[in-house]
């Protein structure tokens, strides 16, 4: 494999660590300073350039993307995705991730613990909204802040009032934030690959210090989380479109709270804490995608008009609940079910016998207007449903073993 690491430290802990790793599996790694691209765009041949030169072929990319030149390296990470170049975390993701605001807004539609949060422009809404949060203490955030700058904790309302209005004037977008008692000096941080939780932390502040971040002066000691933790790490890590992550979350006396979904987490506390290869994992990651591609459903499906994929979801209510695939008469109107998502388990092909639940997510292939009928009408009228008209169909994250889409995908042998 010949991987590019793009990062504006070379030098730095983790770009180090991640270089040694590749090199000791016997790939090939160069760092490439993120700011030294140039990018080209012509008709039908997207194309970057670095020192001047045209980027030879790579087959992976892993960003390491800093807070301060997100839009232009958000920017190259893109271009090496119009490119067909497999990236470890994708643009979009880590645009998703990177705005904190934005990363709650996405997270708070899911059955994912997050703390209470607001977001308020008008000087008149400052003191409703902390009430509405729960009320003083609150934590007030930067939204854009990094490694616990722009994090700040009012203890009564007239200062937490005060310090917005200092923030606003100074052009400055903050959130107002329920504090989690309960955890106050102390966090969670699980490091996701792929779809597990490879190692994680708990952070603890010391002295008077309510932020735990290492950079703050926090220690921080191995734990082993149990299935609640690393089910929502990971789920948050998905949701976000994020392959690799640091997930940061409160305990909370009703269960985990995300504070935050990191693109480009540090190795150096989390390593030195745990002891573990945590660039290996990466870089073994990494190497699987390549060698085993996720399935890109656009060039694979050739299908009649009217026909697509969809993904379905069935919501608390349905009628379907409680039925198997089969007992639903899916497969009799020309619905066929690709992948069944469930938490943080996917279960390709699954059995005609598997049972609907809650929040299951259905990836299908089949009639679009059938399928556009199986969304309730209630959520219809509230949005539009996730479906897409072949060919301009986005590449199905849900679809990560390619062995179950194939040629014959459609009458392979189901699951079990």
């Amino acid at each position: 494999m010949k991987l590019a690491i793009l990062s504006c430290s070379p030098k730095c802990y983790s770009t180090r660590r991640l270089r040694e790793a590749a090199e000791q599996r016997g790939h090939k790694v160069k760092v490439l300073n993120t700011l030294k691209f140039a990018i080209d765009l012509e008709e039908g041949r997207p194309n970057l350039y670095f020192l001047q030169k045209e980027l030879s072929q790579y087959d992976a990319v892993l960003p390491r993307i800093g807070a301060s030149i997100t839009y232009f390296g958000t920017a190259v990470v893109r271009q090496f995705e119009q490119m067909d170049v497999f990236c470890a975390n994708t643009s979009a993701g880590i645009s998703n991730s990177r705005d904190k605001l934005r990363s709650l807004q996405i997270l708070s539609r899911h059955q994912i613990g997050i703390p209470k949060t607001t977001f308020v422009r008008d000087k008149k809404d400052v003191m409703p909204a902390i009430a509405r949060v729960g009320g003083a203490p609150v934590i007030i955030k930067l939204i854009e802040g990094t490694q616990g700058i722009g994090v700040l904790l009012a203890e009564t309302e007239k200062s937490a009032e005060a310090i917005i209005e200092l923030l606003q004037s100074q052009k400055q977008n903050v959130l107002i934030q329920k504090f989690v008692s309960e955890s106050k000096g102390r966090d969670i941080r699980a490091f996701v690959v792929g779809d597990q939780v490879v190692a994680a932390m708990r952070r603890v502040a010391q002295g008077q210090e309510f932020r735990s971040n290492v950079h703050r002066g926090g220690i921080a000691e191995p734990v082993t989380l149990d299935k609640e933790y690393k089910e929502t790490a990971v789920r948050s890590a998905q949701i976000m479109g994020l392959r690799i992550a640091g997930v940061d979350m409160l305990e909370s006396n009703t269960g985990p709270q995300i504070m935050e979904v990191n693109s480009s987490p540090g190795l150096e506390g989390i390593e030195g804490c745990t002891q573990l290869d945590i660039a290996g994992t990466i870089i073994d990651h990494i190497a699987a995608q390549i060698n085993f591609p996720e399935i890109d459903l656009r060039q694979r499906l050739t299908v009649s008009r009217g026909y697509g994929v969809a993904e379905i979801h069935i919501p608390d209510g349905s009628e379907y609940i409680g039925k198997t695939i089969q007992e639903s008469g899916w497969r009799d109107k020309d619905i066929i079910v690709l992948t069944l998502n469930r938490g943080t388990t996917v279960i390709p092909n699954p059995r005609p016998q598997r049972q609907f639940e809650i929040d299951d997510r259905l990836l299908c292939f089949g009639k679009l207007q059938l399928m556009r009928n199986l969304v309730p009408a209630k959520i219809r009228e509230r949005r539009r449903p996730h479906v897409h008209q072949l060919p301009e169909l986005p590449v199905a994250e849900e679809v990560r073993d390619g062995s179950n889409m194939n040629d014959d995908s459609f009458t392979q042998p189901e699951e079990g």
